[in-house]
């Protein structure tokens, strides 16, 4: 609605580590809780490691709600492959768009540089399966990786925008 059209999206850079850091811890809590799980990765990414991504070469977006920082998704690169992690959207604007536009501000920033872009998720993130889903991702495998764990791993093919 409104609040969607508030949201501007734009690079990161190293100074907004902590408030990506605070977004990801918050968005993430309802995810170990649903895995039973308090030490999954994005909650224990030290502020330095945060901050070395985003300074290096991996492809860092940044929602912002006025001067608010609302969501972040980054990218890193493996060949022709872009490798789309932690998606993460403050709770109180989860359901309004921020996810669905950061993805799909990822997906245009890389399509000059990659063919594909892959993902991951947890087999009962079922609000993410559907977001992803509805963006055009396909799942290839599912990776069993703890007894409460398995992982659904997704792939989009980008089209170049002007092939020719």
């Amino acid at each position: 609605m409104s609040e969607q059209a508030a949201v501007s999206i734009g690079r990161a850079g190293p100074g907004d580590a902590g408030e990506i850091l605070t977004v990801q811890r918050a968005a993430y809590v309802a995810e170990a809780q649903l895995y039973g799980d308090p030490f999954i990765p994005p909650l224990v990414e030290s502020y330095d490691q945060l901050r070395r991504l985003i300074a290096g070469d991996a492809v860092v977006l940044a929602a912002r709600s006025g001067p608010r920082l609302v969501g972040a998704v980054r990218a890193q690169f493996s060949d022709h492959t872009c490798l789309v992690g932690r998606l993460v959207v403050a709770p109180d604007m989860q359901g309004r768009g921020v996810g669905s536009g950061l993805m799909e501000a990822l997906e245009a920033e890389v399509a000059g540089r990659a063919d594909a872009c892959v993902l991951f998720t947890g087999h009962l993130s079922e609000d993410n399966l559907r977001l992803y889903r509805r963006l055009g991702y396909s799942e290839t495998h599912r990776e069993r990786i703890a007894a409460h764990l398995t992982l659904v791993h997704m792939r989009k093919p980008l089209v170049a925008a002007a092939a020719g």
